[in-house]
């Protein structure tokens, strides 16, 4: 067991921390995370404190847990100074029993600043990296609005894999112009650089992000959604003969080598979420617990040193809205989901007919131990198969 206290039916999932930097040197023009640009710098020792704050107040709400994973994500972590992580590390070890074989990820962009970094975060406690390399070419990076180039981003690769016992880099597909040809050369590339994961993700286009703008102008074409599809079904052919299927949606690794931290959200474990615009799924004795922090830095910060936290919407989640979050996010596996637990956080099982119904159809298929997952044919109807599931 990872965690004391209340029992709960994805209590094995483990128990993680997430720490958000919310800070980048750009904001890309497809992004809408929660990311903020300051030109002036930053004040990473008050933040460091605020951090230190927030993750004491939230130590004192789950006393007795075990961290099995530590996500450093943003925003762009690596910008940080590695004594800054250290401090960020210290502080979840001297709240929480660490696991010895915890994982620990910091998110980094590949220039060659940041990867200058990279000795200093593995001495501080990070063993696992995770780059925004997005393309391997300098017109599509340039596009997109990354900072580096395809040069730099090679140079990252191999220096984190030289650091790093455990790395992975991120691509976006279905981007401008890109046809199922060059994304095949390109992810067969990509693949010859990967040690052990990759995440791959299809472009879209999100309210209020710059390419949304230039979308609605008719300034910005992407692939149709049959286009689309195809990209889809060659990401899982290519990666698949490769050795790196896919574990999630869009997510591939090397058997072993999938991320611990994501899996924990995948699986509907407990994760505390720290820094400012973080989310956190708790077990408190008043039942399983959301949280959200303030998303903006400054106001975070302020709150965090008048309140000792910045947590501004706490809500007990009722069982429908638990078993609703765990076939959502599980169904995204490929081990997809044990019905049983479904059970257990829904209080009734799920319709065995309308199961019945999906296996014939071709969209779920039954795995031993009684398991369903998706099927490579309704994993990318996967919205509409939960709907029909949850109904």
């Amino acid at each position: 067991m990872t965690s004391t206290g209340p029992d709960h039916p994805t209590r094995d999932a483990g128990f993680g921390i997430y720490l958000h930097w919310p800070f980048c040197a750009a904001k890309c023009p497809y992004c809408d995370f929660n990311s903020h640009v300051r030109h002036a710098g930053v004040d990473q020792p008050r933040f460091l404190d605020a951090f230190r704050a927030e993750i004491a107040h939230n130590a004192a709400r789950t006393p007795g847990r075990t961290v099995t994973s530590i996500f450093l994500g943003g925003g762009t972590p690596s910008l940080m100074a590695p004594a800054t992580v250290a401090g960020l590390l210290d502080a979840v070890a001297g709240h929480w029993a660490v696991a010895p074989d915890a994982e620990i990820t910091l998110e980094a962009n590949p220039s060659s600043v940041e990867a200058d970094r990279f000795r200093g975060y593995r001495a501080a406690g990070v063993n696992r990296v995770s780059l925004g390399v997005q393309a391997l070419d300098d017109a599509s990076l340039k596009k997109l609005g990354r900072l580096h180039n395809a040069a730099e981003a090679f140079a990252a690769i191999g220096v984190a894999q030289a650091v790093f016992d455990r790395t992975s880099f991120d691509l976006i597909y279905a981007r401008p112009n890109q046809t199922p040809a060059l994304w095949r050369a390109e992810l067969s590339e990509a693949l010859t650089r990967a040690a052990e994961h990759l995440s791959l993700y299809q472009l879209t286009i999100e309210p209020g992000t710059p390419f949304h703008g230039l979308a609605a102008a008719g300034k910005l074409v992407t692939p149709d959604d049959e286009t689309g599809r195809v990209l889809y079904d060659v990401t899982q052919e290519v990666c698949g003969q490769a050795g790196l299927p896919a574990y999630e949606i869009s997510n591939h690794a090397r058997p072993g080598a999938e991320s611990r931290h994501n899996l924990l959200y995948w699986r509907y474990g407990e994760y505390a979420g720290i820094g400012p615009g973080a989310h956190g799924r708790l077990v408190t004795p008043a039942g399983r617990i959301g949280t959200v922090t303030e998303r903006g830095p400054e106001a975070w910060l302020a709150r965090v040193e008048r309140d000792g936290h910045g947590i501004v919407e706490t809500e007990t989640l009722q069982a429908a809205d638990q078993a609703d979050e765990f076939l959502v996010m599980g169904l995204r596996l490929a081990e997809g989901i044990d019905p049983e637990r479904y059970a257990a956080l829904k209080g009734r099982p799920l319709n065995g007919n309308r199961i019945g119904m999906l296996v014939g159809d071709g969209l779920l298929h039954r795995l031993p131990g009684g398991r369903i997952a998706a099927t490579p044919r309704g994993a990318p109807v996967l919205n509409a198969l939960v709907a029909e599931l949850a109904a």
